[in-house]
Order: structure tokens, then C-alpha cells, then sequence
């Protein structure tokens, strides 16, 4: 996608669709659709090439971009060379088009064609693949909607969209993480076509209970924490090559031209896969406007932690003469990555890829301050749940509830009910937890009740506690998982299932 909108032409732009929300049904109907193609690409990263996929919309640019009030409306072309499936982030399609293999739908094949149609929310949000491990091969983009208040808005826009990258497949990242053999990845992470979830094989460290880990009918809120990492928190288990901003490294930064003394609307979304990032405004105090994609009551900071697949939008007030570099460090490390903001004539220094000093652990800490422009409606809940988040690093295996994916139990719901949910980390490794098909609130963290954000992704800190609260109003199967893709694939999901939803 265009990284960099300029007020002037996404007005124009924009008000031409503006309508689009007057016109009748039938000619909605008739609306060609738009065209998003999943395929490979040469990238060079450091001075050397390699392979990866990429989504692209009918004018080459990365990801998708809607106006105020315009369906999304797209046909997914899969030229990637295998098969694929794409997740629309945050997003609220009906179930069957979410784009997750596990729930009876079947992924893409190469050469077809899959028709997506339904109603698209504004917000800054993300479409990944949820075929194998292939986000981590960059099958990933920016999915920007506009709203009507965009529209009267006197900024320039800027998607800042945050990777890690190895060289090295995600088969051979994930064999080193299991102890397995590759032949035993390929195996696992194969590519799933009409299987049912209950056919599956499960990751083999899934198949007994790892010392310290509740046994089935255990309380795991008794459980004894023996055989767990009890020591200091594991930040990053997997060593990456490089991270990228905007599929580039701060060797050849993509550098954003602005005018004078702008006004940025930062979009920031970060889709690694399995990375976590502590982001900086240049010595600049910036305001956040939205978490997730949702609108948040405006808050001053100097820089942001961000969990994996959550977003942030930011405004800056840009100096006049000078260029403003916004940067993201890896938590745990120096590594970054960032893009640069330049007005005209400004001089553009060039960044180390070091820090000078390590990021500490993304934390809580701006997630306290947060409230929702938009909050959820008080009222009593119809349901109280508890998901304990515990695994271990060896054997790799991660799990929610003393259960690893797929030999899940569903979380049934009810249509229309206000749920509330604990969300307690026995590990100690951050666990990014996101829901499909729904946002939620934060209304407290570690018991500390709050009026938090609305969101769709939460980080859960290291033996820390998030109680969320929902409203059950997308009948359907939800996926609910770690974001931390190799969490994931060894077993950290479940399932959220509405009474009468066929399977």
C-alpha cells in the first residue's frame, strides 16, 4: 500500500466515495470487487536476497486501503505457489470468512479465486495468513479503513508496519525451538485441506503433561509452579536476522517526506511474528488516538511499548526543519528498526541499527492508561471464565487451560451475553492473546479494576492476570490464540463456540 497518504490527495480520494454509504444494496451488488493477490517476492535485506510472499491490491501496493463506508469487498487471488488462507485482523466477518483453516473452511489452492463480502469497520487493522507458519515468510499487510471523521481531519497519514525476518524457513526456526527434525515440522505445519479439527494430529510434546502442569481435573489456580522457568522472564526465543520497518532495515530506511511543521497520523501496527517493541517519537511527545482500531480517549507519550499483532495510532507535530526519526526497539535488546520524517531540505542522518542502550520488557505500564473513547455499556455478566496460560521451553509446548490445539474444549457462548474472562500467565514468557471476530475491554489488570481500551489483542505479562469483558454478539467458531506464532503452533489456542453454531 501507499505508506504515506498526503492530506490533499486522500481527500480527494476519499470524497468520492464518500456516497458510497447512500447507494442502494442492488448497486452495492453490482460494485466490482477488489483484488488482493497473494504471491512471492524478491527482498534484499542487508545486501542479500531471499524469498518471500507479499499481498498486493490491483495498483501493486501492499495491503488494502477502504473508504469511509466501503464494504470490503474483495477477491483473493492465490498465486502464492501453495495454499493460503488469510485472517482479517480485527475485523468482524461472519465466522466463515475469517480466514482461519481450523474451523472447517479450507484454505485457498494455488490458481483459485475466494470471493470475501461484508460490512468493514474503521480502524487501523492487519491480514495475515493463518496457513502453517507462513506469516512469518511475510504473508502479512496493512488493512486501513477510513471513517468519516478521517475525513475532516487535518493530517497526513503513515503506516508503520513492524516485521522480524530470518533467512533461515520458519521450519527450521521452529525445529530448533522443539528439538524435532524437519521432516517432523513439515509434517506438523502441513498444509490442511478439509481436515477436520478433530483429525489433527497433535504436536507430539502435547501428549502428556509436562512436569508442573496441571493433569486434567486439576485446579490450575493451585497448581504448584515446579518444573516452570520461575527465574527471570524469557523475552525472545527465537534469533531473528534483521527486523523491518515497511519491509526495510535502517541500513536503506525508507525515509517519508512531509511538509513543514505536519501533523502525522502514525499507524502503527506491528506484525511480527514473534517480537515485541518498545517504539520511540524522535525526542517527540506524540498523542495516541486508537488502540486496535478503536478510538481511545487521547493520551500524551514519549514512546510506546507494542505487543505482537496490536496497533496504535498516533498524532505528531512534526519540527519544521528538522528530520524526525520513529524507531522501534526490541525489548529485551538493542536491535531496532524504524522509518524516518523528513520536511523539505532537511538533512537525513544516518541510524545504527544498535540502540545505545537495551529496551527493557514491554510492559503494562501505558495499558494502565488507556481508557475507551467508546466503552462497553455497563451491565452484569451472563458468564465468568478462567484461561490459564502456562507452557514450557522445553519440551516447547504451550498450552491454555491444561489444553493443547486442537484436543480443545470450546468456551460455549450465548447470543447476546456480556462474558468476562481471567486471563492468567502461569509462564513466564508474555503472552500477546487475541480474539477473532470480537473486541473487548480491559476492566482490570493484576485486580486493579479499570475503564480500559477496547481491543482485540492483550498482552499478558509474565505470571500476570488481564480480565477482559466482551459482549457475545458474532454468532459463529472464534479462534482465540497467542499471537506469538510458534505459542501457537505448539498448542496455546482454543476455541470460543456459539450455542447452535453447526460444526
Amino acid at each position: 500500500m501507499q505508506y504515506s497518504i498526503p492530506r490533499r490527495r486522500f481527500l480527494a480520494s476519499a470524497a468520492a466515495a464518500a456516497s458510497l454509504p447512500a447507494i442502494p444494496a442492488i448497486a452495492h451488488a453490482a460494485t466490482p470487487a477488489r483484488r488482493l493477490t497473494a504471491h512471492t517476492r524478491i527482498i534484499e535485506v542487508n545486501g542479500r536476497a531471499a524469498t518471500k510472499f507479499q499481498l498486493t491490491d490491483q495498483a501493486g501496493n501492499t495491503g488494502i486501503t477502504l473508504a469511509p463506508g466501503e464494504r470490503f469487498k474483495v477477491d483473493l487471488i492465490n498465486n502464492a505457489g501453495t495454499s493460503t488462507i488469510i485472517h482479517w485482523h480485527g475485523q468482524f466477518p461472519p465466522w466463515v470468512q475469517d480466514g482461519f483453516p481450523w474451523m472447517e473452511t479450507p484454505p485457498i489452492k494455488p490458481g483459485a479465486t475466494q470471493a470475501y463480502d461484508y460490512a468493514a469497520i474503521p480502524g487501523t487493522f492487519w491480514m495475515h495468513s493463518h496457513q502453517g507458519l507462513q506469516e512469518q515468510n511475510l504473508m502479512t499487510a496493512p488493512l486501513i479503513v477510513h471513517s468519516a471523521a478521517d475525513l475532516r481531519a487535518d493530517h497526513q497519514e503513515v503506516v508503520m508496519m513492524l516485521h522480524d525476518f530470518s533467512f533461515h524457513s520458519p521450519e527450521a526456526l521452529m525445529a530448533r525451538l522443539t528439538g524435532q527434525s524437519l521432516p517432523a515440522i513439515h509434517t506438523m505445519t502441513r498444509e490442511i485441506e478439509n481436515i477436520p479439527t478433530r483429525d489433527i494430529p497433535p504436536h507430539p510434546a502435547r501428549s502428556a503433561a509436562m512436569p508442573g502442569m496441571s493433569m486434567p481435573g486439576m485446579d490450575m489456580k493451585d497448581m504448584d509452579m515446579n518444573g516452570m522457568s520461575m527465574g527471570k522472564s524469557d523475552l525472545n526465543d527465537v534469533h531473528y536476522d534483521a527486523f523491518l520497518t515497511n519491509d526495510r532495515t535502517l541500513s536503506d530506511p525508507l525515509v517519508i517526506r512531509t511538509s513543514r511543521s505536519a501533523r502525522i497520523r502514525l499507524r502503527l501496527i506491528n506484525g511480527s511474528s514473534s517480537s515485541q517493541f518498545w517504539v520511540d517519537f524522535g525526542g517527540l511527545t506524540g498523542t495516541v488516538i486508537a488502540t486496535d482500531g478503536h478510538d481511545c480517549l487521547p493520551i500524551p507519550v514519549k514512546r510506546i511499548p507494542i505487543g505482537i499483532a496490536q496497533r496504535f495510532d498516533v498524532l505528531l507535530d512534526l519540527p519544521p526543519d528538522r528530520a524526525t526519526p520513529i524507531l522501534a526497539t526490541l525489548e529485551g535488546t538493542s536491535d531496532r528498526t524504524g522509518l524516518i520524517l523528513a520536511p523539505p531540505g532537511a538533512p537525513i542522518a544516518r541510524i545504527t541499527p544498535q540502540a545505545a542502550k537495551p529496551a527493557p520488557a514491554v510492559d503494562l505500564s501505558l495499558e494502565r492508561r488507556l481508557s475507551a473513547r467508546h466503552p462497553l455499556t455497563p451491565r452484569r455478566p451472563g458468564l465468568r471464565h478462567r484461561i490459564d496460560l502456562a507452557g514450557h521451553m522445553k519440551p516447547y509446548a504451550w498450552s491454555l487451560n491444561n489444553e493443547f490445539w486442537p484436543n480443545v474444549t470450546p468456551l460455549m457462548l450465548t447470543t447476546g451475553q456480556r462474558v468476562e474472562i481471567d486471563l492468567v500467565n502461569h509462564s513466564m514468557m508474555a503472552h500477546p492473546m487475541h480474539l477473532h471476530g470480537h473486541d473487548f475491554q480491559i476492566i482490570a489488570i493484576d485486580g486493579t479494576p479499570l475503564n480500559g481500551a477496547m481491543r482485540d489483542t492483550i498482552v499478558v505479562p509474565p505470571m500476570g492476570t488481564i480480565r477482559i469483558a466482551l459482549d457475545a454478539n458474532n454468532p459463529g467458531r472464534w479462534a482465540f490464540h497467542c499471537h506469538n506464532l510458534y505459542h501457537m503452533m505448539t498448542g496455546m489456542m482454543t476455541e470460543f463456540r456459539y450455542h447452535g453454531t453447526a460444526v
